[in-house]
């Protein structure tokens, strides 16, 4: 029997996914997984029973990544699978930007009970007049599965697109319109674009890219959309670019005290991924990978972990082992397995840890286990089956 938490709601049709073999429990401390979309976990205490935290969403900022890998959870997240949701948020983000449409509702919704609404409209409307996204240069920051879905459909509104992304994917390059000019320096997007749109992961090398220095290579005038993450954008000096008219309007799904009610900013409730569609494919994409890896040790989209898979085990056992990316360990364990045959093995790394999974012909006795855990280097040692 496998144990899950939720620690925020999960979309039903995700949990459904489970079988009689789950039951979800309310202790944490008794689960060997978890599902989390927000809940911050990095003051919780993770019990050894834990193997593995699916995160309903892309980003994983509220999980102790660094802790988790230490003790041998794998961290999963479920990217793509809001994609959609966020691309058409970006989209309302560029015509909110593009045409007062936000402040031509507000006024509207002032004239409650004017019986001169309909004059009135006429000569008002001029003050939200704006401009159109076609033949507009559009450049977006990082091509994977949400830039991608942007960069396309901007094509097809008659936008011209530049995108920038020195890591993209072999699947995101063929899912890419060829309209779109593939950018190798950066400084092209920030120089030649009306709007710029940043869809990258936080980390240290991107944190606060957009910037003093980036935005002073920026046209007049300029639309930034931040539906990534807050920390991407340096928002004191986008604040200062738009009391200079540098930047026209900065539009973000991270509200904070810092922007909320400053002129040309518009900011939404980080609504990018709230969309039913988007939490059920969340939900059932983090059931998916929970159950492929508690019932056969396979890893797929490991934020802390490398991808492993060897499919469902046919062999009469198979036994996974978290451990250092060092050299030699895969001697190491084959010596202390030589007396059983081993059927099929796969070893793959991801930094400085590294996950190997052994089907054996027979099954694992626990002292050939306390041997692999004793060996230097090892994290934790589990027996799939």
């Amino acid at each position: 029997m496998y144990r899950y938490k939720c620690l925020n709601q999960i979309a039903e049709v995700g949990l459904r996914r489970f079988t009689g073999d789950y039951v979800q429990v309310a202790d944490i401390g008794q689960a060997d997984a978890v599902l989390v979309r927000s809940a911050k976990m990095h003051d919780m205490e993770l019990p050894t029973s834990l193997q593995a935290i699916a995160r309903a969403g892309a980003g994983v900022n509220n999980i102790p990544l660094d802790r988790c890998t230490e003790q041998g959870i794998v961290v999963f997240n479920t990217p793509g699978a809001n994609a959609n949701g966020v691309k058409e948020l970006v989209f309302a983000g560029m015509l909110m930007a593009a045409r007062d449409i936000v402040g031509g509702a507000n006024w509207v919704q002032s004239q409650t009970g004017n019986p001169a609404i309909a004059a009135d409209t006429e000569q008002e409307k001029k003050r939200f007049a704006g401009s159109e996204l076609q033949d507009k240069k559009l450049g977006i920051i990082g091509l994977g599965a949400i830039g991608v879905r942007v960069a396309n459909a901007a094509v097809s509104l008659g936008m011209e697109v530049l995108g920038y992304d020195p890591y993209i994917s072999v699947d995101a390059a063929w899912n890419l319109s060829r309209s779109i000019r593939h950018i190798n320096d950066i400084s092209d997007i920030y120089r030649q674009c009306d709007y710029i749109t940043i869809h990258v992961p936080l980390l240290d090398s991107t944190r606060k890219m957009i910037n003093r220095d980036a935005i002073a290579q920026m046209k007049d005038g300029v639309v930034i959309l931040n539906y990534a993450r807050d920390l991407l954008v340096d928002e004191d000096a986008v604040l200062e670019a738009i009391r200079t008219g540098k930047v026209h309007r900065y539009v973000t799904d991270f509200p904070n005290t810092n922007i909320v009610g400053k002129r040309g900013v518009i900011a939404t409730p980080h609504l990018g991924a709230s969309t039913v569609e988007s939490e059920d494919n969340c939900a059932v994409m983090a059931v998916k990978e929970i159950k492929n890896f508690l019932e056969n040790g396979n890893i797929n989209n490991s934020v802390n972990y490398p991808n492993c898979d060897m499919g469902i085990c046919t062999a009469e056992s198979r036994v996974a082992i978290y451990h250092k990316n060092i050299r030699k360990m895969i001697g190491r364990f084959a010596d202390i397995l030589s007396d059983t045959n081993i059927r099929n093995m796969s070893n793959t790394s991801k930094g400085d840890y590294a996950y190997t999974l052994v089907d054996l012909d027979a099954p694992v006795e626990p002292e050939i286990v306390e041997k692999l855990r004793a060996v230097d280097g090892v994290v934790k040692v589990r027996v799939v089956k």
